[in-house]
């Protein structure tokens, strides 16, 4: 279960299990820029997931794959007519070869939060609950 609590002013505590997060907007749009953005929190899962599915790949398939990074450029400027666009970058570091850099290339889109945002209906259920006293 994941648990956000507001902490003050717009800045939120973010509980998933043992880890705490912090979310916040920036200062000009009335918080303080104290924490990640949410647009920043989901543009990272995407990172975060390419990163993971690399490593776990290249350690499997026994790939000279050393270490990479995963930067990502968000255009939003459409958002409200439906269209997010993010721009991803990978750097591959390790003595891999012209094909096993496209083989990465390919798996890095096939992360589980790139089909999920890709792929799927997502329905979201939102209800009050009692607060507790």
């Amino acid at each position: 279960m994941i648990s956000i609590h507001n902490e003050k002013g717009l800045l939120q505590r973010i509980t998933i299990g043992p880890h705490t997060l912090h979310s916040d907007v920036s200062v000009e749009l009335g918080g303080e820029g104290a924490a990640p953005q949410p647009h920043d929190l989901f543009d990272a899962a995407l990172g975060a997931c390419k990163a993971l599915t690399l490593a776990l790949y290249a350690k499997q398939k026994g790939l000279p794959l050393e270490g990479l990074e995963v930067h990502l450029n968000r255009d939003d400027s459409e958002e409200r007519q439906g269209r997010y666009r993010l721009a991803v970058e990978l750097t591959l570091h390790g003595q891999l070869d012209a094909g096993q850099r496209q083989q990465l290339l390919r798996i890095a889109d096939k992360c589980p939060i790139h089909k999920l945002m890709t792929s799927s209906e997502i329905q979201i259920s939102t209800q009050l609950r009692d607060a507790q006293q």
